[in-house]
């Protein structure tokens, strides 16, 4: 059955803060983007801008490999374990902002396949107004109530201390680093994937520069490793909102306007993004929570190696589909239902393979990745991590599925299955599974990713089938 979107108001007349004298003109702008999203052929523009998503994400997910190998082995298991232990906390502290970068990038898409350029420089001005206040609110929240949070979570002595210093310095810089990931979505909708693809591969190599001179160099603990991480999502979001202000991208700043209507829109289309970090990190915390009671720390450091692996494989598909969200907008947003269909069996047939192939390299080298990130490790600890690695890797046969499913359902404006969707995968299933799987401690952690993700599948399934763009208007009346 079709969804089709819901139609909006007339636009209002937003006047720009300025107008450059010279340079590309707005109509020029917005006639070239159009034409690319919406008159190329679909392999050529899921190359042009899955490319370079894959690639920003590859770069950013070798920082985080390199980050966790910095931290473990310069500081030892205890930071290790410290980081992974508190890091819920530090993806909570951008929930907000990615629910309004998330939230409006969906809109805006949308208003400029529809030609509604005026609309669309609002509702981006509003949102990095909206993103920069809320940040500071949420790391004001985080800072004062640190040390009570790491508490309520089971950790003490010198534990608690690192995780407590660790997300203090994320609480402090949050006003200036929480809108990275919104800038990197509005560039991508104004056909600047190259331009995000070298700010994301800068940030990971100034993170990781930065993060091994505070360690190595200064010897700043695990507070160096957060500083450096900030320290280069600062400068690329300074320079990435540089380019928006010289005023020559199809999204231009102008005087920002708020309605009632525009925050509902970026509430509603933000819900799964905000709902899957605030119920992901739930789980998250949840998880941590059993792996201090059924192993303690060594097996905080194992979990932590899981989500590290997981987060190469993950942020590649995420990389390509959140690239191609841009695309898929546009043209459900100017009607052209085929090639939305034939956008979204590319992104579901590159996330199958990108899933599958890193994950058989886990499987059969999990040993390898144990040893990367630790050193000194007893014999037991590997055993153990080994065994848990395995096991998780049979997320990878189903995750694919979900994750495209999500980004698509999110791409064309379907709030309401996108959020049952999310809410199932991030808190219903894995809570669930918790209970049912507590006999078996540590195994029973080990296997909740891939049998959340199994269900997940399941339920992705009979939600695509109902929303797959169709060549007739039978179906749902809207996407929501």
């Amino acid at each position: 059955m079709n969804a089709t979107v819901p139609q909006t108001k007339p636009e209002t007349a937003v006047p720009p803060l300025s107008a450059p004298t010279a340079g590309p003109q707005p109509e020029e702008i917005s006639a070239k983007t159009q034409a690319f999203f919406l008159n190329s052929h679909p392999g050529r523009l899921f190359l042009w801008m899955a490319i370079p998503g894959a690639v920003s994400m590859l770069a950013s997910s070798l920082y985080v490999f390199l980050d966790g190998i910095f931290v473990g082995r310069l500081l030892g298991n205890e930071a290790f374990a410290a980081l992974n232990f508190v890091f819920p906390l530090v993806i909570l502290n951008f929930a907000i902002a990615d629910l309004v970068g998330v939230g409006s990038s969906v809109p805006i898409s949308i208003g400029l396949g529809r030609g509604q350029d005026r609309e669309a420089n609002n509702i981006f001005s509003c949102s990095c107004v909206l993103i920069a206040a809320s940040g500071a609110v949420m790391g004001a929240v985080l800072y004062l109530f640190a040390p009570a949070l790491v508490r309520l979570m089971g950790a003490d002595g010198s534990f608690a201390r690192s995780a407590v210093e660790y997300l203090r310095v994320y609480a402090l810089c949050s006003p200036v680093t929480t809108i990275v990931f919104a800038v990197d979505n509005y560039l991508k909708i104004c056909s600047r994937v190259r331009t995000s693809m070298v700010l994301n591969i800068l940030m990971s190599f100034l993170g990781a520069g930065f993060e091994f001179v505070f360690l190595f160099v200064f010897g700043w603990g695990i507070a160096g490793a957060a500083a450096g991480s900030c320290l280069s999502m600062f400068l690329c979001a300074a320079l990435a909102l540089g380019l928006f202000a010289r005023g020559n991208l199809q999204l231009r700043f102008c005087r920002p306007r708020p309605t009632r209507s525009m925050m509902r829109q970026i509430l509603a289309c933000g819900a799964p993004t905000l709902l899957s970090n605030l119920s992901g990190r739930i789980s998250a915390i949840l998880i941590n929570i059993l792996l201090v009671r059924f192993g303690g720390a060594s097996a905080v450091s194992i979990f932590g190696m899981l989500m590290y692996a997981d987060s190469f494989i993950a942020s590649m598909i995420y990389g390509t589909l959140d690239s191609m969200q841009p695309a898929v907008g546009y043209n459900y947003g100017a009607g052209k239902q085929a090639r939305v269909r034939s956008l979204e069996r590319y992104c579901f047939s590159y996330s199958g393979v990108i899933s599958l192939v890193p994950a058989l390299v886990l499987v059969l080298f999990p040993d390898r990745m144990v040893t990367l990130f630790i050193k000194d490790v007893d014999a037991d600890f590997i055993r153990t991590a080994t065994v848990a690695l395995r096991l998780f890797c049979l997320c990878y046969l189903t995750r694919w599925f979900v994750f495209s499913t999500q980004s698509y359902l999110q791409a064309i404006a379907a709030y309401v299955p996108a959020t049952i969707l999310t809410v199932c995968q991030s808190l219903l299933f894995p809570v669930l599974l918790l209970v049912l799987l507590y006999p078996a401690r540590l195994t029973g952690l080990w296997l909740n990713v891939p049998l959340t993700m199994f269900c997940a599948a399941v339920l992705a399934f009979f939600l695509l089938r109902a929303y797959w763009p169709r060549s007739t208007p039978s179906g749902p009346s809207s996407a929501g």
